[in-house]
Parts: C-alpha cells; structure tokens; sequence
C-alpha cells in the first residue's frame, strides 16, 4: 500500500469513526424510546412500544415547559439581535483602543460560567424588588447570548465595503437611509444566523434559567427534574422528537439555500448576456 492510499484510508477510517461516534449514542437514545421497559435503555430489549410517546403526549407539565421554552426563546432572539447587531456595528466604527475595550466587555459574559450569571441575575434585580420568573431569565441570556449575535455580524462586517457608504452619502443618502438600504440588507445573513443560535442558546440553557426562573418551567429545567425524580423512557421520546425536528429544519434550510443560490446564478447568467 502506497503512503498516499494509506493517508486516504487513514481518512476515510476517521470519517466513519467520527461518525460512529456522533450518532451511535443518538440511535441508542432514540431506540430505548420503543422500548417497553420504565428504565431508557435499548438491552435488553422487552418489546416495541409507543407508550412513551403517549405519556409524553399526555404530560401537561411538558407542554406548558415548551410553550414557556418558545416565549423565552423568542424573547431572547428579539432582545439580542438589536443589542448584538448594534454592538457589532459601533465596535467596527470607533478607535482601535476603544475597540478592544468594549469587545472584550462584550465577549466577557461568554466565558462566565452560567451558574454565576443566573445568581448574578437573580441578586441584582432582586435589589429592585423584582421577583424571579422567565422575565429574568430572559434578561440574564441575553446577557451573553447578545454576544454570539454580535461576534456573527461582527465577522460579516469585515466583508463590507465601506466606500458603498460614502458612494451612498454623495449621492445625497442619509444615514438611516445608508444603515437601511446598504448596511443591513449586506448584515441579513448574519443576522439571520445570529437569531437562530440565539434560539438554540435559550431553548438549551439551563444553568441560567434554573436560579432566575421562579417557579416557571422549561424544557432543560423539565428534563433536570425529570432525571432528579426518576427518569423515564418519555426523555428519550422527547429527544427524538426533538432531533427530527432539528433534522427537517436543516433540510429545509439547504433546499431554501441552493435554490436561493441556483436563482443567484441564473439572474447573474442574464445579467452576463445583457
């Protein structure tokens, strides 16, 4: 064997390794989701079943942790993308001093442990009389999920050429016009991008939402009682419907993309005969 085959071999056993070790543990959880035994696991297996499915189905406590889980979530994502884009913006329009000051304010929350900024949260508002409930939790990840939003559009900014806004301004542009037509339609990718991690950063915190959250429950803080109390094979139920979701969403997504991309190129075709 060749070194050049045995590199393309070494690759290859990389990828299925890689993969094995990605999906494996989602088949096996998504497998003890049929299994008609009250502990998640597919060995030994006991029988096909859908009663987790209905229990979880049947689980009103479930449902109102979804319901909160989407509000919070959307919350968030209205929250930080202006605070995020905003950010993004003025870190890329001031000194190169201030620069470095404010984007390590900004990246700081990041690297705190979410255990700190939910007690943080809870103590600081607590000084307000304010009491604990989503609303706090909403405040407290958009304290660094705002963070992500702004690294995002961050990175796309350094794509944008600047001499479009000087072109825009002598041509009589003001700058909301500016910020408006140019500047935005150019940061839509990461914007977009932006408020789908901000999505999936909320729906999936957890030490956050658990000291600001009050007596409110979602879906990280049901899954937490859930294994505290007992758990059953309905977790795994809810995981799989989860994945599947998650599945389609990026599948719809590649097809909106490539036909997004296959119509970019047919008009740039046009334009190119024209």
């Amino acid at each position: 064997m060749t070194s050049k085959a045995f590199g393309a071999f070494l690759i290859r056993a990389y990828i299925v390794i890689f993969l094995a070790f990605m999906l494996l543990p989602l088949v096996i959880m998504g497998g003890a989701a049929f299994n008609d035994t009250k502990f998640p696991s597919i060995y030994p297996w006991m029988g096909l079943t859908d009663r987790w499915f209905v229990d979880l189905w049947t689980d009103e406590r479930m449902w109102g942790s979804a319901r909160n889980t989407i509000l919070v979530g959307l919350a968030v994502v209205a929250i930080s993308v202006p605070i995020g884009t905003a950010a993004a913006i003025l870190i890329n329009s001031v000194q190169a001093r201030t620069r470095s000051f404010l984007y390590g304010f900004m990246v700081a929350p990041i690297l705190t442990p979410g255990a700190v900024i939910g007690i943080s949260t809870l103590l600081f508002w607590n000084q307000f009389n304010v009491p604990a409930g989503l609303h706090l939790s909403i405040l407290g990840q958009v304290s660094f999920i705002a963070a992500y939003v702004m690294l995002l559009v961050l990175a796309r900014l350094q794509s944008f050429d600047f001499g479009l806004e000087e072109a825009a301004m002598d041509l009589g542009a003001s700058h909301a016009q500016v910020m408006r037509r140019i500047l935005i339609p150019h940061l839509y990718p990461a914007i977009g991008a932006g408020a789908l991690i901000a999505f999936f950063q909320s729906a999936e915190n957890f030490n956050v939402t658990l000291f600001t959250r009050g007596n409110s429950d979602t879906l990280t803080v049901y899954v937490g009682s859930k294994i505290r109390s007992g758990i059953t094979p309905t977790i795994n139920a809810l995981a799989l419907i989860l994945i599947l979701f998650t599945i389609v969403a990026a599948f719809a997504y590649e097809i909106k993309r490539r036909r997004e991309q296959i119509r970019q190129q047919a008009l740039d075709a046009a334009a190119t005969k024209e």
